[in-house]
């Protein structure tokens, strides 16, 4: 009892000096010490440990975004986790690239309701010219009736594609790498990890600040979850979208069990420990959580969240979403 007694209390005075050195510099936990909090620390002192950090290093103003289905089904890629690839009958919209019209309505909305990002997702493995050039004009007319900031997630663009968006007014670029490096092949094959990195070298070539992250919940382990935080630590993303799996039918992923609200929670904080200074975005997967688990959240890591809304599934009520976000002390 007493050696467990001065484990606990030697473990705890090396996660305070962690915080306070990563409060200090602003530079997150190494992969050693991920792992010594993951074996030694109690989930409580690391979320506690992850919201001193949240604190100290993040902004209060809470960054929102939202995102409209620009063209939707028919991928050829053949991620499991997905309900737009073709390889599977998942009963998703099928629809070419929108006019203007809706997709400049829908940002002038999320404008009026003060979300300050309006991002355009399409399917697919990347745009063609044609489609990209459709998208400059609407970027330009929606910059021309509202100062929202623009993003954009549309697969394996060129870094000449992403210089004429950035030019039109597109000013980051979203590219998940959706999961651990040792994991992505058994989630993919018919693209690899290094394709999406190389994009995000393009778009930050481009002169475009990029967006970056996963989905937990595709049967990774918890070790696997720290791996991609730090593999997304050496891209610089700033943005880290975190996703949890909405098991989709029709997918080889529409069995796999739901992970926990503990689990959600312990990733979160992690991610915090390693990536100090990030936008960690919540994104897809969340409408299942409680509003205890959403505000625990916001308190330990996330400071940021994709309003409304998902492209496949339900996303979180707006007006119920900012009310937790005020809850856990942001300004919104």
């Amino acid at each position: 009892m007493v050696c467990a007694q001065a484990v606990l209390f030697l473990c705890n005075y090396m996660l305070d000096s962690i915080t306070e050195r990563i409060i200090a510099s602003g530079e997150g936990i190494s992969p050693d010490e991920a792992e010594m909090i993951m074996e030694k620390c109690r989930e409580d002192d690391i979320f506690i440990a992850a919201e001193k950090v949240t604190r100290a290093c993040v902004p209060s103003k809470f960054d929102s975004c939202s995102i409209i289905n620009a063209k939707s089904g028919k991928c050829p890629e053949d991620c499991k986790w997905c309900a737009q690839s073709a390889h599977y009958n998942t009963g998703a919209e099928e629809y070419p690239l929108r006019d203007s019209g809706p997709m400049v309505k829908a940002a002038l909305m999320c404008a009026e309701r003060g979300i300050g990002r309006f991002s355009f997702v399409t399917s697919g493995r990347r745009l063609n010219d044609a489609e990209v050039d459709s998208l400059c004009r609407t970027a330009k007319e929606i910059h021309s009736r509202c100062s929202i900031s623009l993003c954009m997630s549309s697969g394996l663009l060129s870094r000449q594609q992403l210089e004429r968006l950035l030019e039109a007014g597109v000013t980051r670029y979203h590219c998940n790498l959706e999961t651990a490096p040792s994991y992505f092949g058994s989630l993919c094959t018919t693209h690899t990890q290094e394709n999406k990195l190389n994009t995000l070298r393009a778009a930050v070539e481009a002169g475009m600040d990029v967006c970056s992250g996963g989905i937990i919940g595709m049967g990774e382990t918890m070790e696997q979850r720290i791996e991609l935080a730090f593999k997304l630590k050496d891209t610089g993303v700033s943005s880290v979208p975190v996703n949890v799996l909405s098991p989709i039918k029709g997918t080889p992923l529409e069995e796999q069990p739901l992970i926990s609200d503990s689990e959600v929670l312990k990733t979160v904080a992690m991610f915090r420990l390693i990536l100090p200074k990030a936008y960690l975005r919540f994104a897809g997967g969340l409408a299942r959580f409680s509003g205890e688990t959403m505000v625990k959240a916001y308190r330990i890591g996330i400071n940021a969240a994709i309003i409304g809304d998902m492209l496949t599934t339900e996303g979180a009520d707006i007006s119920a979403n900012v009310k937790r976000i005020k809850e856990a002390g942001y300004e919104f």
